[in-house]
């Protein structure tokens, strides 16, 4: 079974965005049209509404949408590399916890549970068809 594509009024209305934020997202490359009917209307696919709603997750945790967009378009197959030096960051700053003042300390706690978020948002990124 075929799945129906979205004229670009539904999917904003399925994303809770506007037309104009769709239309803005297309620009960017965050989000691109499956194909364009006769009339040259753009259609989605109902997959976009969970980009959307990821491009949005991701903004609201500060990455800048020209960021969201190279991420989305060269995006790596394998990101274990990228994993490990995280995940090495993350070791080096908890070590470096254990020696802070109770400020820093709660600085480091703080940019640890960002970097936790951000990773999590990241590894829902679709690989590239």
């Amino acid at each position: 079974m075929t799945e129906v594509l979205l004229k670009i009024g539904e999917l904003a209305a399925r994303a809770g965005v506007s037309i104009r934020t769709v239309d803005y997202y297309t620009c960017l490359g965050l989000i691109s049209p499956a194909q364009r009917t006769a009339g040259n209307y753009r259609l989605y696919e109902p997959g976009d509404v969970e980009r959307i709603h990821l491009v949005q997750r991701l903004e609201l945790q500060g990455v800048p949408l020209d960021e969201i967009a190279t991420a989305f378009n060269t995006r790596q197959a394998d990101v274990t590399p990228i994993l490990d030096r995280i995940d090495e960051d993350l070791r080096a700053l908890h070590a470096a916890t254990e020696s802070a003042s109770p400020e820093a300390h709660g600085v480091l706690a703080a940019i640890a549970t960002r970097v936790h978020s951000l990773v999590t948002l990241a590894l829902d990124i679709p690989p590239l068809p």
